[in-house]
Formats: structure tokens, sequence, C-alpha cells
């Protein structure tokens, strides 16, 4: 993620996910930190100047209502989960979100 989507996560103290905006309809948890990595620094880094990698815990109970969806190689699986349901989503995190990586 970038920073104005960690500022967010750091003013609920590590609870939840920001919303997702009017143009953004499916928020995408991705399944690994290799993954979260890639994104992080390839992608972040060049849109907003940074990009964090995050960890949290989701309810497996929960989470089986979503499919994991493979979306290039081998790694690159996410859920895909409407914007709708974020708010439930949060609610079933355990514990907090960590920052587990940061790129520049």
């Amino acid at each position: 993620m970038g920073p104005q989507e960690l500022d967010l996560i750091v003013k609920s103290e590590f609870r939840e996910l920001p919303s997702r905006l009017p143009d953004q309809p499916i928020f995408y948890p991705v399944t690994n930190e290799t993954y979260a990595t890639q994104i992080a620094r390839d992608w972040n880094v060049e849109a907003s100047g940074a990009g964090f990698v995050t960890r949290f815990n989701v309810d497996g109970y929960y989470l089986s209502r979503y499919r994991v969806e493979k979306v290039g190689e081998a790694i690159h699986t996410e859920y895909w989960i409407p914007a709708e349901d974020l708010a439930e989503f949060n609610r079933n995190i355990h514990g907090i979100i960590e920052v587990i990586a940061e790129f520049r």
C-alpha cells in the first residue's frame, strides 16, 4: 500500500483497512509476502513515493466465503473483496495490522 492508505491505518490504531475510493469497487488482499513486496516496491513507490507491506490475520471461516484468484504467475494470488464488504472484513481481522516492510 501507499503512504495515504498507511496513514489511515495508523489513525485506526492499526485495526482497520481504509474504505475504498469510488473508483475502487474491489479490495484485493494478496495471499503472500512475495507478491505484496512486488506491489509495494514496484508499483507503490513509483505511484506515491513509498510502498508498505502489511500483514494481518483474518478469521478463516469468514474468509472462506471468498475465492483465491490467480491473476498472473503462481505467486500472484489474491482475494477479491467487494468494497461494500470491507467493514465486515475489518471486523474479522484478529489482532492488529503490522507493517513488515517499507520501500522508498
